[in-house]
């Protein structure tokens, strides 16, 4: 596959993708959408992980990178509708089982900052099932809150050299 420049004035964007829920078609779908809305993407592998903070089946996650020219509040909008297309419920707890849930890690080098908590970049960094895939596919992106790279957080975390099973896609 031809890999394309990124259009003119795009920003480099890194999306978390996740599901518990029968986690492969939910997560090769979404790329379809991703790619017939964005174009080409860069997709890390996808890893099986347990759920973090409750009980239910493991995860499956991965991370893409794509450029758009959408700003923040119009990207999450359109991600929010691919979610509910995909049987997003949203109306129990936070932390449960999802059929697929779609994060913006990073928008181009944008800090959000909503009350005290930074929002971009993801909080959820912090965890190997979201930064192992951004350094896969985007090593050398700067987190703007550190000045590292995906590749320097992740070399660092105490998770990393632990062998994560990876699922075809």
């Amino acid at each position: 596959m031809h890999s394309q420049p990124a259009p003119a004035g795009a920003t480099p964007v890194l999306l978390s993708l996740g599901s518990n829920l029968q986690p492969e078609r939910h997560l090769r779908a979404a790329l379809e959408e991703l790619r017939a809305r964005f174009g080409t993407l860069r997709v890390s592998p996808a890893y099986r992980t347990p759920a973090v903070g409750f009980d239910g089946p493991p995860f499956l996650n991965n991370a893409a990178l794509l450029h758009t020219g959408l700003a923040l509040p119009e990207l999450e909008a359109w991600l929010h509708a691919l979610e509910d297309r995909h049987g997003r419920v949203r109306s129990g707890p936070r932390l449960a089982d999802r059929t697929l849930d779609v994060d913006v890690v990073f928008h181009g080098d944008l800090v959000l900052r909503e009350g005290g908590k930074v929002r971009i970049p993801r909080p959820e960094l912090k965890h190997a099932f979201v930064l192992k895939p951004a350094a896969d596919i985007a090593p050398d992106f700067v987190d703007p809150l550190s000045g590292r790279t995906r590749a320097e957080l992740w070399r660092d975390h105490p998770q990393h050299g632990e062998a994560f099973e990876v699922v075809p896609l």
